[in-house]
Parts: structure tokens; sequence; C-alpha cells
């Protein structure tokens, strides 16, 4: 029996939303599929927005008992590593202009006065967290699935594609009707509910905005499910 997948959208720096959907992911495999193996996919965006990055990361890097997981990157963590290579005042203002300083200060790094030092950042990430972050992904395929954090490039191999669409693409992808070869799951652009649609599911709904996360079932033979945690929503 080909394994039940389920896919997390993005997080944010909402670590307690995370705790709240792995519980949930848990406890309705254990009622609906306690006979097969599952994989838990995180789609990118962990980092930035939200208080709490540096739980994200952690509890990312523990993974789930009873789960594989796979953890791919987003455009948020792409942009904190290039953070990590450079002190150029430009690089970081891309990062911090994207909410970065939530992640500097979950990891009590200062940027006080518009100081930017990579050692800063490279000492409070640590090189284990840093090792894990170069390895994350930018896509996974499972069956008919590809999961990816924003989107692809209509008519482009995936083996062609640039890691700067899979990261940032929204629009030409979004407004596609293109059958992709497969049904794309991603994140990166937030709605009040899922979206779905024919070539392409997205699971993005503003945890750190809303205090909503959520979560798609794939178990291969039903209609897609998602799963939704609440928590407080940002002030």
């Amino acid at each position: 029996m080909t394994p039940v997948h389920y896919a997390i959208g993005d997080i944010h720096g909402r670590d307690d939303l995370l705790e709240l959907m792995h519980q949930r992911i848990a406890g309705h495999r254990e009622l609906n599929f306690a006979d097969r193996a599952a994989t838990i996919v995180h789609v990118g965006d962990y980092i930035d927005r939200g208080p709490d990055s540096r739980a994200v990361i952690d509890r990312l890097m523990r993974g789930v008992a009873g789960f594989e997981t796979v953890c791919l990157r987003g455009n948020h963590e792409d942009l904190m590593l290039a953070c990590l290579a450079t002190d150029d005042r430009d690089v970081w203002r891309a990062w911090l202009s994207n909410a970065g300083d939530a992640t500097l200060a979950s990891f009590d790094v200062s940027n006080r006065l518009g100081r930017y030092d990579r050692r800063d950042l490279v000492e409070a990430l640590g090189k284990d967290r840093i090792a894990w972050l170069h390895a994350l992904p930018l896509h996974h395929i499972a069956g008919d699935h590809l999961f990816v954090h924003a989107g692809i490039v209509p008519g482009r191999p995936i083996e062609e594609q640039l890691a700067k669409d899979l990261l940032w693409i929204r629009y030409r992808f979004l407004d596609s009707l293109d059958d992709h070869g497969y049904r794309v799951i991603h994140g990166h652009t937030p709605g009040d509910e899922p979206v779905v649609r024919p070539n392409r599911i997205c699971i993005d709904t503003g945890a750190p905005f809303s205090g909503r996360l959520t979560a798609v079932v794939l178990d291969g033979a039903n209609e897609p499910e998602f799963l939704t945690v609440q928590g407080v929503t940002a002030r």
C-alpha cells in the first residue's frame, strides 16, 4: 500500500500551531491509516513573521515519531541563507524587509541601528541548524503529486526549473490551467482557505496573521481532505 502523505502549509514562526498540527496528524493517522506508512511534507517558510522561528526549526529537525518527514526550502529560508554568506546591506535588507527581524529576535541576534553581521547569525544558528537549512530540497515527488514551495513554470520539466521560480513564482503559475504532469501541492500565496484546482492545491492559510495552519491529506484513493488548527490571531 502506498504511503499516506500529509502536507503542511507555511508556518512562519508559529511553533504553537505546528505542535498542534503534528498532534492532529498523528491522531488522524491513528484513526484512519494506522496500518499504512505515512509521510509529512512541510512546504517551506518556517521562519519570519511569527515569534518562534527558532522553535519551529528545532521541532522540524527532530522530526515526528512514526512518520517520514520531508522539509522543503521556502523563499524565506533562502533569504536567510543568503545572509549567512555576506554582510552586504542589500542582501540583508531583502531579508529584513520580508520580516527577517522576527527570526533575528527569536535567536537573540541584535539588529540595533541597522547593524548587519553574518557572524552573529552564524553563531546563533550553530552548525547543525545551518547544515540542515542548506540541505533542504526544493521539491519532493510522490506518485502523482509534486510538492514545492511556490510553484513551477508551466510547460517546463521539473529538472529544468530554476530555484528562483520554485521559491518565488506566483501568477504565471497560479493563473495557469495547464496539466503539469503532477498535481502541484504548494504554499507561498496565502488565502483564507485552501485553494483546490485540478492542477494544484495551495495550503497556505496565513498562519502568522490568521492563526490558522492547514494541512492536506493525500491517501491515493479519496479526494483531498484538509486539516486545520486554529490558534491566537496576530495583533
